[in-house]
């Protein structure tokens, strides 16, 4: 089995926001991963004396933990059971009402020796190459389905879009979003590698159209996740005024993150 994990924050000033892990049970049996990127907060505040870093940290850890020492709960069921437990450690200090109380994107996977489980919520990405070599990619795309318009401000995305019917959903302080997830169960020996990405190495694909998700896992086994986020980067420094992003960028450079796994 190969494993490789990067992470980098897209200024070296300022925090990662994202969370990546990959857990191995001690029986050798299996494994899982877990990707999540932090949505940044706004200037206006979130309503939490805690980061978005210490949000992804505890929601992370909460879910290492649960998706290996809990094999039986369906991964919807784990999200939800961490989500509890991270807003229990800070409901008596912070206001988890608010719209942009800290919250993140969620890739979940695990893996057996007879079945692939997957959860994907909100924008980040899971990719799936089969035992035929096709690689499919697992993608939650409601927030890309909203019209441009209904995204100007992040007022109009809080008060009628984030975590609401119609719009699109983050794993924030409610457990209940978890049902909300995009989820699925392979047989193992239909699923040869998993790679899973936060929206900002998935650039690569989804924003400058270097390749497609087949081209990108095959530049992920070649010369691994370290490769991929030193293209993106690349391609972010020589179009710093974003003319060749094709669905537009709101950063120049973001937290990126990818978990790559051969099963």
């Amino acid at each position: 089995m190969r494993t490789e994990l990067v992470s980098e924050p897209g200024l070296a000033d300022h925090p990662n926001e994202d969370f990546a892990s990959v857990g191995l049970p001690a029986s050798g049996q299996g494994g899982s991963l877990v990707v999540l990127d932090g949505v940044t907060p706004p200037r206006t505040g979130t309503g939490c004396l805690h980061s978005v870093p210490w949000f992804t940290a505890r929601l992370g850890g909460a879910l290492t933990e649960l998706t290996v020492s809990l094999p039986d709960v369906p991964l919807a069921d784990t999200l939800s059971r961490a989500i509890a437990r991270t807003s229990a450690a800070h409901a008596a200090s912070c206001d988890l009402s608010h719209p942009r109380t800290p919250q993140a994107t969620v890739v979940l996977a695990r893996w057996s020796p007879d079945r692939v489980e997957y959860l994907v919520l909100s924008d980040s990405a899971l990719l799936v190459e089969g035992a035929d070599g096709a690689v499919s990619a697992v993608l939650d795309d409601r927030l890309a389905r909203l019209p441009r318009s209904a995204l100007a401000t992040d007022a109009m995305i809080d008060t009628g879009l984030r975590n609401k019917e119609g719009g699109f959903f983050t794993a924030a302080a409610d457990p209940s979003v978890a049902a909300r997830a995009v989820t699925g169960v392979l047989p193992r020996e239909a699923v040869r590698t998993l790679a899973a990405l936060t929206d900002g190495a998935a650039r690569w694909v989804e924003k400058f159209r270097e390749g497609d998700w087949a081209d990108c896992l095959a530049l992920l086994r070649k010369q691994g996740p370290r490769a991929l986020v030193d293209r993106v980067r690349d391609l972010e420094r020589t179009d710093a005024a974003g003319t060749r992003a094709h669905l537009g960028r709101s950063k120049t450079h973001d937290d990126a993150t990818v978990v790559y796994a051969e099963l």
